[in-house]
């Protein structure tokens, strides 16, 4: 049996990178991964997603929306959790 690798099998599955069905997966994955990083950014800070809520004035289940699907985030609302609520700093980066 043959291995492939993760980009074959997306490349078989998605289409190739800048189809339109491999894009979205790649939006959707990216906004899977700021769920992830805000989700340990508030738990290294040993914070509830209540008390990370409380600090920038959202309810508890909007937190933990976002931290299971960071791809509906405002950018506004981003750098409040990020900086109101986790004392951090948002750097963004744009590929051409």
């Amino acid at each position: 049996m043959e291995t492939k690798s993760w980009k074959a099998i997306k490349d078989e599955v998605y289409g190739k990178k800048g189809s339109v069905r491999r894009d979205e997966l790649e939006r959707d994955f990216e906004g899977f991964k700021i769920g992830l990083l805000l989700r340990k950014a508030r738990e290294d800070k040993h914070l509830t997603q209540e008390q990370l809520g409380d600090l920038i004035d959202k309810k508890r289940t909007y937190i933990s929306r976002v931290e299971n699907d960071g791809s509906n985030l405002t950018l506004k609302t981003l750098y409040e959790i990020v900086e109101k609520g986790l004392g951090g700093k948002v750097k963004i980066s744009i590929e051409m």
